[in-house]
């Protein structure tokens, strides 16, 4: 087994968490995307679809729980964004917001020290914040270019 694997393994077990193949590998797969700087937010659907493509034998109704047990043990995190979807990322403890494409559905993660300091803000309305989830909708780059082309 590969360190990372192993260092994957002990880190279920910490969250008692059994360290099955499927777990092992939804967790790589978020990681590896993580680490390639690829759009991090999965659905069920798209976790499935990669494993299938690499030979594993799993079922989607595992790949639900799965991605279920690592929200509720705080490794992904669920968003539900306005397409109705719920697309998961690996917790990583840095918080930031995001745009989300209408047309196409791409998400992009960014961090405004503006949204981050809106603590007066709230404040002015009695509120004492805790915490904030900024989800902003557009049309990417990309999908203008492609309207403006087809037109």
């Amino acid at each position: 087994m590969p360190d990372t694997q192993q260092e994957n393994a002990k880190n279920l077990k910490n969250l008692g968490l059994k360290a099955t193949g499927p777990r092992l590998k939804i967790l790589e797969i978020f990681q590896e995307r993580a680490k390639a700087g690829e759009d991090r937010h999965l659905s069920a659907e798209e976790v499935y679809k990669e494993l299938v493509n690499v030979g594993e034998d799993v079922g989607l109704a595992t790949v639900y729980r799965v991605l279920a047990q690592f929200a509720s043990a705080g490794i992904l995190t669920r968003r539900n964004f306005e397409h109705g979807t719920a697309v998961f990322e690996l917790d990583d403890g840095h918080h930031h917001d995001h745009l989300i494409c209408v047309m196409c559905g791409k998400v992009v993660e960014f961090v405004d020290e503006e949204v981050e300091n809106a603590k007066p803000s709230a404040a002015k309305h009695g509120y004492e914040l805790v915490d904030h989830s900024m989800a902003l909708y557009g049309v990417c780059p990309e999908c203008r270019k492609h309207k403006a082309e087809q037109k």
